[in-house]
């Protein structure tokens, strides 16, 4: 695996090596073990009200494996909104996972909080989790081919799994009805997430990237190799062949599937989508919209309704929707020299 880095907090491109044919699905699986029975230690920094909302400002625990110390002295505790609904009823909920993306200013747990909150008047409780890149401490490694880059993946989605670990611990969460939503960096975890969670109902996965196969036959990925070194860089997939998002999607079922794609994107276009699109597992549907790596309002309406209609939800009427804020794009940054 690499991270494509204009910084380390950029579009993950998930770039690995083969050898999958010798290495069963349940080995692979285990790559992503962690303590379910490690205690959360949940903590509330703050609470407040929006609409009759309530927002708790918490953090969690997550267990930190051998292989994801690299990550830095915080990548075991999680910061995160909590947003809930007002009343006693057994909700569907939703963990959103937000991008990466240098350069923007919602690179962190508030990208979905508008969009959880008008949920929460449907209805719906969410966990927005920070990222493993924006806690404090975090320290990038920015030499290529770097074994932080291996600790970050994997962290995170222990991460992921351990909000699912929090939300079904909930008296008011129905668990027959648990979402996960991830832009760019935590789409591309999300992909590894509909293979190894089996808690998840329902995926969508905004701008991510999705497999190895079908990265390497781009121009870039054969530039990237061929800089690096392709010995160096062979040897390094090798090693962590497992790294491939694409192996995972495609053992995403029974979980429904929604990929959305856009058509002005320097790696990730609605081509390469089509391609990935592919490998999931059905249930599955795809859009690719004209838009930047953000996405946009009608990506926002259509990721509400297909949540909607597979957590079995009231869906927000469409004013409400729209008043949901689009998320700025920032200019890409440009690929160190």
């Amino acid at each position: 695996m690499f991270i494509r880095c204009l910084g380390f907090t950029c579009v993950v491109l998930l770039l690995v090596g083969a050898a999958f044919s010798q290495v069963s699905y349940d080995q692979l699986v285990h790559h992503w073990d962690y303590d379910h029975s490690a205690p959360l230690n949940i903590k509330q920094a703050g609470v407040r009200e929006r609409d009759s909302i309530t927002i708790y400002d918490i953090s969690f625990s997550s267990p930190v494996g051998e292989r994801s110390k690299a990550v830095g002295p915080n990548g075991g505790t999680v910061t995160a909104y909590l947003v809930v609904p007002p009343g006693q009823d057994r909700f569907p909920a939703v963990i959103f996972g937000h991008w990466c993306m240098p350069g923007s200013e919602k690179k962190n747990r508030t990208e979905f909080l508008d969009e959880a909150i008008v949920l929460a008047h449907s209805g719906v409780i969410s966990l927005l989790p920070d990222h493993v890149i924006v806690h404090p401490g975090f320290v990038e490694d920015s030499a290529p081919l770097n074994e932080q880059q291996i600790a970050v993946e994997v962290q995170q989605d222990v991460n992921l799994r351990r909000g699912a670990d929090l939300l079904l611990g909930r008296k008011d969460v129905d668990p027959a009805r648990l979402g996960y939503v991830g832009h760019s960096c935590d789409g591309s975890a999300g992909g590894f997430l509909s293979g190894i969670e089996k808690r998840f109902r329902a995926f969508v996965i905004m701008a991510g990237d999705l497999s190895f196969d079908i990265d390497k036959k781009t121009k870039s990925f054969q530039e990237y190799r061929l800089k690096i070194g392709a010995d160096k860089f062979d040897a390094f997939a090798a090693k962590y062949s497992w790294m491939d998002a694409g192996k995972y999607v495609s053992h995403a079922a029974p979980a429904a599937m929604f990929l959305q794609y856009a058509t002005d994107e320097p790696f990730l276009n609605g081509e390469v989508a089509k391609q990935y699109f592919e490998l999931v597992s059905e249930p599955k549907k795809l859009k690719i919209y004209d838009a930047p790596h953000a996405l946009n309002a009608e990506a926002t309406r259509d990721r509400i309704a297909f949540l909607a209609e597979q957590l079995s939800f009231k869906p927000p009427d469409g004013k409400t929707i729209a008043a949901i804020p689009a998320l700025v794009q920032p200019p890409w940054p440009k690929p160190p020299q």
